[in-house]
């Protein structure tokens, strides 16, 4: 009886609104970690903006996107770039190292957080071999 007192198209707008507050919380959280992560600015434009984005959510967010998004893109590409960088170093100096080594380097990596932790179980079985 429960079930025919909730239409199928309210379940429907409510799968829908759960699922747009989960792209907003994912977008704040992006939003959060690019301002953390820029060197462009300091602490104190840091501040503004996390006080912007919290006491104005939407106006907050969508603004900082706009004024933001493409540098945002270029940031994220710069991190990639370096950790991918710092895999390549990785393969370059396990190329003639002992086991031992190679396990122990994939484990700075690990840590680091350069690599995942399949990408670690892969290399160190690749060590083991």
């Amino acid at each position: 009886m429960v079930a025919a007192s909730y239409p199928f198209m309210d379940v429907l707008w409510s799968m829908v609104i759960f699922f747009l507050f989960i792209i907003w919380i994912w977008i704040l959280i992006t939003v959060f970690a690019d301002i953390f992560r820029r060197r462009d600015i300091g602490g104190g434009s840091k501040a503004l903006w996390i006080i912007f984005v919290i006491l104005l959510p939407y106006l907050g967010v969508f603004i900082y996107l706009i004024a933001q998004g493409h540098h945002m893109a270029d940031r994220n590409m710069e991190q990639m770039k370096a950790a991918r960088a710092q895999q390549d170093d990785y393969i370059k100096s396990v190329a003639g190292s002992s086991p031992a080594d190679q396990i122990a380097q994939a484990k700075q990596l690990l840590d680091s957080g350069a690599i995942s932790q399949a990408e670690f179980d892969g290399l160190k079985a690749k060590a083991l071999g």
